[in-house]
This record gives structure tokens, C-alpha cells and sequence, in this order.
């Protein structure tokens, strides 16, 4: 029987990393719905080649567009706000949520409602409706499983453990662009050399965020979040071959590590087919690649968005929300041209000394409107100390 699926953000780099896992199998899979913001070209190309029963286009403005190029096919078009709940009228197997940035908590929390099992690769989504998300999954018995391939390392080499067998949960970090640029010359870098990622293919945000160390910053909180493991035993090393993607270390001296390529096909694959398919007909361990792996720890010097932590854990309920609205802000005038790289890290700084922030940090949100309501505060703020 067919596995019928979702692909909310289907032409992003997720999205599209899905369908290429989909189209080595096509007969394995139903695609039920699409979802895209603006790109409607590729998401009309993709309901083409798929035979997609649905498709939402966010943007009104690509509405009549993507009906046009879809008025001989069977697919059904939506656009807007419209909610998965009135388009999916039965339990799908899979739902992949990777629309970026909050926009992607409400198509989320409605993916569980109509699936067994969502796959989340939106860190946003973890980080600012985790208590939403949770009381959800209880209520309609959903599973969620984490995308990112730090993620889902961890949740492959902790299965069935508990928190007192643990010393330590590492997560790798490539260390990006910047890595070896001396610190004198950080002020003058710019966003053409911020978006090229050493290894992996990504979007822009993502990629500053990695330049920064801000999506391992985020990364220690989601794990915080998706599993139980005590806040304190989590911890950063830079490994620039993103080889390794996460380890643990046991308390029973053991110390256990998954190593995969740089390619988010291979999570995606392995969720998907439930690690039954020979997706990458891989057979033998390059040594050369093994013998180049190298570790160190972060500088804190070079990367201070990690010295962000301990403030998201510790300052207030709603205090990751504040850093990542202020994160976003950031990155989009940086990649504007309009501040400078290490502005990024020490304007989130500053919100901190802001006289509301603690009014804000402390709020334990219990709706999206709450959410939304803390996540403007941050934008605005961020957004004016910028202008200063």
C-alpha cells in the first residue's frame, strides 16, 4: 500500500531533498498536498510530476497563476491561510513540516492532527511551540521525528536510554565560512561570503546562521526540547568535515557517534523508508575520508553566539522565542547590506538589557497568538535598536 504523504515548504531545500528521495520510488509513495510561499513555478512543476492531489500557494498573489498552469490536472488549489484540517479528511503516514521561520508552527500543529508521523525540520517550530507541539502529539498519539541530521543521530543512538546513562550529547559544528578568518577581519566580511557553506547546500538565513554558530545555538535548545536528557550535559565541538554528526558519550565508558555525508537525503531516506532501502547502495568505508576527520572545541572569541545558551535556557520560559525573532531580524538586514556581520550577536546581546525583556521572557505562551505576541515584541525591538 502506498504511504501517503505531505510536504509542507515542498520547494525549499527539504522539500525538494523529500521529492528526490520519493522520485528513486515512486510507486511507494502518494503525494497528497504541497505547500509553497512564493515559488510557484517549481511548486506547479512538482504537482505536474507527481500527479499531487493538492496544493496550497501562501502568496494570494500566485493564486490565479498556479490555477492556470493546473486547469487540465486533478490537483486542487488553495492559497492563504487555509488550514490542512479542511483539505485532509483522513490519517496521512507522513507529513514533512519545512517551512522556514514560525510561519511554520500553525501548518504543524495542524500536520499532527492528520498524521501519524510528522518529520520536523524547522528548527523554529521546536523552539518557540514545543510546549503547543507536545500537548498535541499526546492528544492525537502522533510521532514526531527530528529532521536535522545532529537530531536525528541523537534520537538513533539513544533509543531506549536514559538520562543516567549519559555523560555528555555532542553536537558537531562544521564552524562554516569563517572558520579560519582571522578575527581582525570579521567586521569586513560580507554576505556573499557568509552564504557559502563549506559543505552543505542551504538557503541563505540557514547558512548566515551557521556562519554565526546562531543554528548550533538553536540546535542544543531543540535537542533540549525533543529529548530528556539533562540541559547541562549538552555541548558544541567544532568538526569541520560535518562527517560526524552527533555523539555520545556513555557513562559506562562507552562513546557512540553517527557518521554519515553531508546530505540531508540520508536522513530523509531513512525516516521514510524506515531504514529498509539501499537509497545510497553505500558498501565501503572510505579511509581516506576517516584519516581527514579532525575536532575542536569553540571559540568563544570567534563564534560568542554560543555564550547565547545558557541565557535561552536560563533567563525566562520564553526567552528562546525573543533570540530567534531577534536572529531572524538580524540576519534579513545583514544580508540587506544594512548592518554588519558581528552585529548579528551583539544587537540579540542587547536585548537582554532591554527594560521589558524580563515581561517577555517569563511568559509561558499557550497559544499561537502568544507566541506571535512575544515574537512581534522581539522584531520590533530588534528592529529599532538596528536603526539606532
Amino acid at each position: 500500500m502506498k504511504k501517503k504523504i505531505a510536504i509542507l515548504g515542498s520547494t525549499g531545500s527539504i522539500g525538494c531533498s523529500t521529492l528526490d528521495v520519493i522520485r528513486r520510488n515512486k510507486n511507494n509513495f502518494d503525494i497528497i498536498l504541497l505547500t509553497a510561499n512564493n515559488n510557484y513555478k517549481k511548486l506547479v512543476h512538482q504537482a505536474k510530476e507527481f500527479k499531487v492531489k493538492n496544493v496550497i500557494i501562501k502568496n494570494k498573489l500566485h493564486y490565479e497563476k498556479v490555477k492556470k498552469l493546473l486547469k487540465n490536472s486533478n490537483t486542487k488549489i488553495y492559497t492563504e491561510e487555509v488550514s490542512l484540517l479542511k483539505i485532509i479528511k483522513f490519517k496521512l503516514d507522513y507529513t514533512m513540516s519545512s517551512i522556514v521561520g514560525l510561519a511554520g508552527l500553525q501548518p504543524t500543529i495542524d500536520a499532527i492532527k492528520v498524521s501519524k508521523a510528522v518529520a520536523i525540520a524547522n528548527k523554529e517550530t521546536i523552539i518557540c511551540g514545543w510546549d503547543i507541539l507536545s500537548r498535541v502529539v499526546n492528544k492525537y498519539n502522533t510521532k514526531i521525528i527530528p529532521v536535522d541530521s545532529e537530531h536525528f543521530s541523537i534520537m538513533n543512538l539513544t533509543t531506549n536510554v536514559k538520562d543516567e546513562d549519559v555523560d555528555e550529547v555532542i553536537i558537531t559544528a562544521s564552524g562554516g565560512p569563517f572558520l579560519n578568518l582571522p578575527l581582525k577581519k570579521f567586521k569586513n566580511v560580507n554576505s556573499n561570503q557568509a552564504v557559502r557553506h563549506p559543505n552543505w547546500k542551504m538557503g541563505k538565513k540557514i547558512s548566515v546562521d551557521s556562519a554565526t554558530l546562531m543554528n548550533k545555538v538553536f540546535e542544543v535548545i531543540e535537542a533540549t526540547k525533543i529529548f530528556s536528557f539533562n540541559k547541562k550535559k549538552y555541548k558544541i565541538i567544532i568538526h569541520p568535515q560535518s562527517y560526524v554528526h552527533s555523539i555520545i558519550r556513555y557513562k559506562n565508558g562507552l562513546i557512540k557517534m553517527i557518521l554519515h555525508n553531508a546530505d540531508m537525503k540520508i536522513p530523509i531516506s531513512n525516516i521514510l523508508y524506515e531504514k529498509k532501502y539501499n537509497f545510497f547502495n553505500m558498501k565501503n568505508i572510505d579511509p581516506h575520508k576517516l584519516n581527514k576527520m579532525t575536532f575542536q572545541n569553540v571559540n568563544k572569541k570567534r563564534f560568542p553566539s554560543v555564550m547565547l545558551i545558557d541565557k535561552c535556557l536560563n533567563m525566562g520560559h520564553s526567552t528562546p522565542i525573543i533570540v530567534n525573532a531577534s536572529n531572524e531580524v538580524l540576519v534579513e538586514l545583514f544580508l540587506k547590506k544594512k548592518i554588519a556581520f558581528i552585529d548579528i550577536v551583539r544587537t540579540i546581546n542587547k536585548i537582554f538589557k532591554d527594560k521589558d525583556f524580563k515581561k517577555y521572557a517569563k511568559m509561558k505562551p499557550r497559544s499561537v497568538k502568544d507566541i506571535k505576541l512575544i515574537d512581534n515584541w522581539a522584531r520590533l525591538k530588534t528592529t529599532n535598536m538596528s536603526v539606532i
